[in-house]
């Protein structure tokens, strides 16, 4: 399983995947199953209305449509994903990331996502797809 972290399920199913990096595309176009988690719905929702954001459907459509029809399932927030998301060392501020990361550990899946802080998270080692470096 891969989750998605929020930016790159907009642009999976807004702009098919066009300017992700070949390395998260692959591993997209290879997985059976492919998730994301509510959380997500939320950061849409409020990036949406905060107008950071424009979709092509309203909210409700948009969701319905990016998900079971698009391939993807949302897993729930559990207990256990709040308490290791509250577990995890504060590399990252923001609670909806963490919930991501947290998601994908307890789910034990791979994570996609472009975000700087993510690779500070020893815990996904071996779990996290980005795109690889220029320098290293």
């Amino acid at each position: 399983m891969i989750v998605l972290d929020t930016h790159i399920w907009l642009q999976w199913v807004i702009q098919k995947g066009q300017g992700l990096p070949q390395e998260i595309l692959a591993a997209i176009q290879s997985e059976d199953r492919i998730a994301v988690s509510a959380i997500s719905c939320f950061e849409i929702s409020y990036l949406l209305k905060r107008r950071r954001i424009a979709l092509p459907l309203p909210i409700e459509d948009w969701l319905s449509a990016a998900l079971g029809p698009a391939g993807i399932e949302s897993l729930s927030v559990s207990c256990e994903i709040a308490f290791r998301s509250a577990e995890l060392p504060q590399h990252h501020r923001d609670p909806a990331d963490r919930i991501i990361i947290a998601t994908a550990l307890v789910y034990e899946a791979r994570l996609a996502s472009l975000d700087q802080a993510f690779p500070d998270y020893t815990e996904l080692q071996g779990r996290l797809i980005a795109a690889q470096s220029n320098d290293e």
